[in-house]
């Protein structure tokens, strides 16, 4: 019939599978030209290179380390996991361990918590000025935590700073936001002001991208909003909350710059082993003793890594029971 092309004969059909599969006579030049092809090896290079020696180098410089011991009389000798025991039995580096994992509790959800409650609030367009007031919310992260912590001290300073006057002023006078039973709440509140905004963000983007047929179903089905909030948007953004408690997590197990900078304005308060990150500076760069801060530094790596892991399964399996 006019008009109408001939379907591909057999032998076209075979020739273009064997051009496509690369599995006909000759193709063996064809493979072995990709094969030496190494532009994408270019393209990941300067990756790979910054990852072995900024990462993997200094993991397995600290392991190495971490298995000598240095003295004065005697020089470095090859002492197997002796430092490790030392570390593993140290009551100093296990409460800062446990005062990590409490500041763990509260700063992680009540962060996430504001973030998303501010996330919703820019989502539904309830605030004037959204694109200010997401760029205001922003800026605490965008401060460099020493700052903040220098900023932060000089607001809470006692006696003269204008926290400490409120606080004054409703009857709590000698209010020390820097003694040792307030400076953990003192830091909380600091990251949290630090990270509230950066959680935002991403959890108001990934509002942005939930699909609005969803949302007008719930609100065709007669759904209150805050419904609509806690059992559709919220569940669709799982991926990224997942994420954050990751993030959040990791961040506040390796808590350090804070505390050191409260401990200038009250060094009581702030202990040699306040946070595990603390206690690796001070035996190393404090006390001079390398090795052992190697093998505290492993350990604590091993702990944030088998809190990750077992978080990840956990939600992995809470994930496929629901």
């Amino acid at each position: 019939m006019a008009g109408v092309t001939a379907p591909p004969s057999r032998p076209m059909l075979g020739g273009f599978l064997t051009r496509a599969t690369g599995t006909g006579p000759g193709t063996g030049s064809r493979w072995a030209r990709l094969a030496g092809d190494h532009r994408g090896l270019l393209f990941v290079a300067p990756f790979i290179l910054f990852f072995l020696a900024f990462m993997l180098a200094p993991v397995g410089y600290a392991i190495y380390t971490s298995l000598f011991t240095s003295k004065l009389i005697g020089g470095t000798r090859f002492s197997w996991f002796a430092n490790y025991s030392q570390v593993l039995t140290s009551g100093e580096f296990w409460a800062g361990v446990e005062r990590v994992l409490v500041f763990w509790v509260i700063q992680v959800p009540v962060t996430l918590a504001l973030a998303f409650f501010f996330a919703v609030i820019f989502d539904l367009g309830l605030a004037k000025l959204g694109r200010f007031f997401r760029l205001v919310f922003f800026l605490p992260f965008a401060v460099p935590a020493v700052v903040a912590s220098v900023m932060w001290s000089f607001l809470l300073v006692p006696d003269f700073g204008p926290y400490a006057r409120l606080a004054a002023a409703l009857g709590f006078r000698g209010t020390n936001y820097f003694s040792p039973g307030l400076i953990l709440p003192t830091v909380i509140v600091i990251v949290v002001w630090e990270f509230t905004g950066y959680n935002m963000i991403i959890l108001y983007t990934a509002l942005k991208a939930v699909p609005k047929d969803v949302l007008y179903a719930a609100a065709i089905d007669g759904a209150p909003l805050w419904k609509v909030i806690l059992k559709v948007k919220l569940p669709m953004i799982r991926p990224a909350v997942v994420m954050l408690i990751f993030l959040n997590t990791i961040g506040a197990l390796q808590l350090f710059t804070e505390p050191m900078i409260l401990a200038t304005f009250q060094p009581q308060a702030i202990s040699f082993g306040f946070t595990p990150t603390i206690f690796v500076y001070n035996t190393s760069i404090g006390n001079g003793e390398y090795n052992l801060g190697a093998a505290a530094a492993v350990v604590l790596g091993l702990v944030i890594f088998a809190i990750s892991v077992g978080s990840r399964a956990f939600f992995r399996r809470k994930r496929e029971a629901a």
